[in-house]
């Protein structure tokens, strides 16, 4: 059987101490819930009183029910030259609902001279009186022993000493804390592994923040050496550079090194849980994120392609459905005929040879100008498709025009006008919008409804612009992202040109043509 590795979460507490990190209470629970049924088997929620939210945090938690993980309090270690049944904090967490308690106390000379300013034998009785307390109040007791790597490169004597005071004392679990985030990973594993050694029968945890861009790789070297408890943040969030990934840490473990944390079926929910609490905290989920990230498996190169298509361990580490993620194939003017085939495939298009020539020499010409098919995978199928001989144009342009009048009481209008053939029709329509591609995409709807109804369940959901070449100044070429919904999809879309409203009204175009012809199951008869 795999040795078990305890997963602790300190999203709530230490994640937020990030820079823009924020959650009101009620996002913090639904945080808490994910991670339960992530199978997440400790969420340390923060100080219990330390302000008014997590007063109400912990109010709302006791009454919440979690089917796995336990929750955990966090606080200090006494206050100097006091006893700990005096020790106001304290009392709040032996007082606590939470069955688990996490002390964190000092380790490092530095901080005993610089900050808490006490003697090597204080400090060590504050961490035995402290853990010793709370055991007395039935918790189970984790201690963290912060700044342990400084501590143990400065004095490796003393450091050992405090994580056995606390082992001592009664704390079910001692978590070295690489609180700098500063250690390597070789660093990490003698001194974890002199901790084991020194405290025999004791479980030892890790702690470990990325300033050195090590934390993943510092946790999973701990536990290789016999850490059995991870502390981390769902993606990587924290203070400075944040803190250990989660994530990636399980992935990982259970994974690569073959540790049992969760089951398989929570495994698969991963990618699913960092885009959720992404979300949560209003960040966009990160495309480059290990194992869960948009980009963890897009292929682009041709070559990469080609062999993903022989055998999809050529470029691939996992397979991309054990963390719920998924494969993406990317096009490019890197693409070779293995991708424009795969697309075909994903699309539901058959192209011969020759069809597979000429789309890939589009794309490349095209991709030339300044478009990226990559980001506007409808303007891709289309493309597609056309040289598949199955797409038929909406309509047929006449002409169009945009009028933007700025007035003296600085209110501005714009006007659209456009012209075309509708299924033998001529349309000539006129709209209002508080911008030109506004007032183009109104005209543009009035004009086809009559002849195509179901347009106007279709919405723009964002309008991105990037300029190509700046060096050119106001005559640069534009490139217009636009993103389109039915309400239960969305498709991107993509126009360029020097006109900054021509590109727009050739991803606007686009992204109709997409919705009626592929979304609407329109019939194709301009």
């Amino acid at each position: 059987m795999a040795a078990r590795v305890s997963i602790y979460d300190t999203t709530l507490r230490d994640g937020m101490q990030g820079e823009g990190m924020s959650l009101s209470v009620s996002e913090k629970v639904q945080v808490a819930h994910l991670l339960d049924g992530l199978g997440v088997d400790l969420i340390e929620a923060g100080f219990p009183a330390s302000n008014p939210k997590d007063h109400e945090l912990f109010s709302r938690l006791e009454h919440e029910t979690f089917h796995h993980a336990r929750i955990a309090a966090f606080g200090m270690t006494r206050r100097r030259d006091t006893v700990a049944a005096d020790d106001d904090a304290l009392r709040l967490l032996g007082a606590s609902f939470c069955p688990v308690i996490t002390i964190v106390g000092k380790t490092w000379d530095l901080h005993l001279e610089k900050v808490v300013r006490v003697g090597r034998d204080e400090n060590l009785a504050m961490i035995a009186d402290s853990v010793e307390y709370l055991v007395a109040q039935g918790k189970d007791v984790i201690y963290d022993a912060e700044h342990f790597f400084d501590g143990y490169a400065a004095d490796r004597h003393f450091a050992v000493r405090c994580v056995q005071a606390a082992a001592a004392a009664g704390a079910v679990n001692v978590t070295l804390c690489d609180t700098n985030g500063a250690t390597l990973p070789g660093a990490i594993a003698r001194a974890t592994a002199d901790v084991l050694a020194a405290l025999p029968g004791v479980e030892v945890g890790i702690h470990t923040h990325n300033d050195a861009e090590c934390a993943v790789a510092n946790s999973l070297a701990a536990v290789e050496v016999g850490a059995r408890l991870v502390q981390g943040t769902v993606n990587g969030y924290g203070e400075r550079c944040g803190n250990a990934n989660l994530i990636a840490i399980i992935a990982g473990l259970q994974l690569k090194l073959g540790y049992a944390c969760i089951a398989a079926e929570q495994l698969a929910r991963l990618t699913s849980v960092s885009h959720e609490v992404a979300e949560l905290c209003n960040l966009a989920p990160a495309t480059s994120a290990a194992y869960v990230g948009r980009s963890a498996f897009a292929h682009k190169g041709g070559m990469h392609v080609a062999g993903m298509q022989a055998d999809p361990r050529t470029f691939e580490h996992i397979e991309p459905s054990l963390v719920g993620n998924a494969r993406n194939v990317l096009v490019s003017e890197l693409s070779g005929k293995g991708t424009v085939r795969e697309k075909a495939a994903a699309f539901g298009i058959e192209l011969d040879g020759a069809a597979v020539e000429r789309a890939l020499e589009r794309l490349k010409v095209l991709e030339h100008r300044g478009y990226a098919y990559e980001g506007a995978d409808a303007s891709f199928e289309l493309l597609l498709r056309d040289e598949a001989g199955e797409i038929e144009p909406l309509f047929l342009l006449e002409a169009l025009r945009v009028i933007t009048e700025k007035r003296a009481d600085g209110r501005v209008e714009t006007e659209a006008t456009i012209k075309l053939r509708v299924r033998g029709e001529r349309v000539v329509q006129t709209s209002e919008g508080n911008g030109p591609v506004n007032a183009l995409d109104s005209a543009l709807r009035a004009a086809l409804e009559r002849h195509y109804p179901g347009i106007s369940t279709l919405e723009l959901a964002n309008y991105k612009v990037r300029i190509l070449n700046q060096h050119s100044g106001t005559g640069a070429v534009t490139r217009v992202i636009l993103d389109t919904t039915d309400g239960h999809d969305e498709w991107a879309t993509v126009g360029v040109s020097a006109n900054i409203i021509e590109a727009s009204w050739e991803a606007l175009v686009e992204s109709l043509t997409y919705g009626v012809r592929l979304r609407l199951a329109a019939p194709a008869d301009a």
